[in-house]
């Protein structure tokens, strides 16, 4: 959710913005909507005032033994007025928020301009492995080593399911806690959130209607699956004002992560780099507005950080106006190259999402008890999702005998070197 008060005071700013996502959104009719609900609120204030003024006067007359009668009436005709009113006002306040809800967010000035062709990729590490033999995809590698059943998770689950099975469950293992020991090392504390938000919670998260076909709804229940654990971070200090002194916030939050990935038919159908549920390590923060674009650039160094300790050739892209997500000013994807693919894969988002969704759950901060509250800014990246990474490790790791290397930093959580 945007500030109202920048969107009327800037529309042709919004326009472009709105042009530059290619993202069609009815911005007249949300100014329209702002314009009769600020009105209305107006005209029931001054109803309400006045009723309660003849309500005065109606006291007044019975006290000195004045007719009362005809005030009484107006008075009446008043309420029914005000009644009518207010039902006009709560359905023009509805479709307002409705609509205010789904405004994409404003976009940083570094932001290209275009869709995903013209992403920009700022750096990139590590030199691609080269082999002397077939270089096979991390599929073929885990059957070989039993380290994956897919056809038993289809019959058990469906399609995009999986067992992890033998030392690929340690191999998961160890990177969460590898993950966990290296965001502790530099300062975030730890969350295990909820894996189910209501929808008051999941729509102050995101744009719920551009993501119904991503995450799963509870049955007749308000609950939601998290498809990140951002979701349910973002959410924990709904309705706050917090210390400003005590921020930046950073958390490192675990959890699973569970998706449809309805649309993303054909694509990486097998294996377990797309699949409905997966784990990962999540950089949240809540920061001071002058912060967050520092916080943005050290959570994208430290996720390179990591996977540079991981020993996998990495690259750092900017996205596009047309192909990022609407609730973020700005995102980082950070792509690995993968053997097996021959190819860069994005395992990371990086995203600095101003006061977006801090407006939507109304989280504020102030320094000082007698100041004025702002919104705070929210930021998250994935640290790692750990099912991507291993498709990585076993595909740019794999020797000749068909086996695969240990990276360095993760042999003393395996106890070993090699799968």
């Amino acid at each position: 959710m945007l500030d109202m008060k920048m969107i009327r005071e800037n529309p042709e700013n919004i326009r472009k913005m709105l042009k530059d996502r290619a993202v069609q959104f009815d911005l007249d009719l949300l100014l329209e909507l702002d314009k009769k609900r600020r009105e209305m609120i107006l005209s029931t204030d001054n109803l309400r005032k006045k009723k309660n003024e003849m309500s005065i006067k109606i006291s007044e007359a019975k006290k000195t033994g004045s007719e009362a009668v005809p005030l009484i009436q107006e008075m009446q005709l008043v309420s029914q007025e005000l009644a009518k009113l207010e039902e006009v006002q709560h359905e023009t306040e509805s479709e307002y928020s409705k609509l205010a809800l789904t405004i994409p967010n404003v976009l940083h000035k570094s932001v290209p301009c275009g869709d995903d062709s013209a992403n920009k990729e700022i750096r990139k590490w590590g030199t691609i492995p080269q082999f002397n033999f077939e270089v096979k995809d991390h599929i073929d590698i885990s059957e070989n080593l039993n380290l994956l059943e897919l056809e038993r998770a289809a019959k058990t689950a469906g399609a995009r399911f999986y067992y992890l099975m033998g030392d690929l469950v340690k191999l998961n293992q160890s990177l969460i806690q590898f993950g966990l020991d290296f965001l502790s090392e530099k300062g975030y504390t730890m969350s295990q959130p909820p894996y189910m938000i209501n929808r008051k919670a999941m729509e102050g998260a995101v744009i719920l209607d551009d993501f119904e076909d991503v995450i799963y709804k509870i049955e007749d229940q308000d609950l939601y699956l998290i498809g990140t654990s951002e979701h349910a971070m973002v959410s924990m200090f709904a309705d706050e004002i917090l210390d400003g002194n005590s921020l930046p916030a950073r958390y490192a939050a675990i959890s699973p992560c569970f998706r449809k990935e309805a649309g993303a038919h054909g694509k990486d159908q097998k294996g377990i780099f797309r699949v409905h549920q997966f784990e990962k390590i999540e950089q949240f923060v809540f920061s001071k507005p002058e912060d967050s674009w520092n916080e943005h650039e050290n959570m994208i160094a430290i996720t390179e950080e990591f996977f540079q300790k991981l020993e996998i050739p990495h690259k750092v892209v900017l996205l596009s106006s047309g192909d990022m997500g609407k609730i973020s000013a700005k995102t980082y994807d950070l792509e690995v190259w993968m053997a097996g693919q021959n190819a860069y894969r994005e395992v990371v988002s990086c995203s600095n999402c101003l006061d977006y969704q801090s407006r939507r759950l109304k989280i504020r901060f102030r320094d000082k008890t007698n100041e004025d509250t702002k919104y705070i800014h929210t930021l998250n990246s994935t640290l790692v999702a750990t099912e991507r990474t291993m498709v990585a490790i076993l595909e740019n790791l794999q020797t000749k005998d068909g086996h695969v290397n240990i990276p360095n930093v993760l042999q003393k959580y395996m106890g070993k070197k090699i799968i």
